[in-house]
């Protein structure tokens, strides 16, 4: 299979992470022509609603109503997965095979400890991805050093002060159909499970709180945040919010 270069890919620790906090921006880059690629480390196999064969069936069904151009999950051990030369190896051959120019990750800090990890694994695979003397294979093929210019961690449940916002406020809608394409996970009428601090109404409305008040500081409805590893540089100062 020959490399299928994308303009962001986004890593999440589990299936709905991505979802979560960072579609609505990934759909308004779609629209915009962009190409996009999900990787999920693990199947969120530990989750106490649904299973691994739900979490897939709602995994593809959210990203057909995103219109990415793919999704991988590379069945890291959920909860478990450590930060290790077998794993970090993994996720460059996924960095090299797509070659995007943005990556996108979990949240550098947050509740679930996964979410940290995955940070943490995915920005020095990053950098490991552009090591020439790192030798990894696709299938048989020799791939190329690659180093994405740009990693952005989405925020998710714990606050973090984003460095940057994306107006979503157009695909505010769109986004609530990607999470709710999850009917294990969230909640919908008539759908039995255990109680999560995931399950309920009430996230929810948190979710709607969250869009809201990173919206509200740029003077939108609705908008995603992000924090970043580097300073970030433009040329046209007329086009910020």
């Amino acid at each position: 299979m020959k490399n299928q270069k994308v303009d962001i890919l986004a890593f999440a620790a589990h299936p709905d992470d991505v979802e979560l906090s960072a579609s609505g921006t990934l759909m308004k880059h779609i629209e915009q022509g962009k190409k996009v690629a999900i990787v999920d480390l693990t199947r969120g196999e530990l989750g106490s609603r649904g299973n691994i064969e739900t979490r897939k069936q709602e995994s593809q069904e959210a990203s057909l109503l995103m219109g990415v151009s793919a999704r991988v999950n590379l069945g890291l051990a959920d909860g478990f997965f450590e930060h290790n030369e077998e794993n970090l190896l993994k996720l460059v051959e996924q960095i090299r095979f797509f070659k995007p120019e943005i990556v996108f990750a979990n949240s550098i800090e947050d509740r679930h400890p996964d979410h940290s990890k995955a940070s943490k694994l995915v920005s020095d695979a990053c950098f490991l991805s552009g090591l020439v003397k790192v030798k990894t294979f696709f299938e048989t093929n020799k791939q190329e050093a690659h180093r994405p210019r740009l990693v952005l961690h989405y925020i998710q449940d714990r606050y973090v002060k984003p460095d940057l916002v994306v107006d979503i406020t157009s695909f505010y809608n769109r986004k609530m159909e990607a999470i709710l394409a999850y009917k294990t996970q969230f909640f919908q009428e008539g759908i039995q499970g255990p109680q999560t601090p995931i399950s309920g109404k009430d996230f929810l409305e948190f979710l709607k709180g969250r869009m809201t008040e990173f919206g509200r500081s740029i003077g939108v409805s609705y908008a995603e945040g992000f924090t970043v590893e580097r300073t970030i540089g433009i040329d046209d100062l007329t086009t910020l919010l």
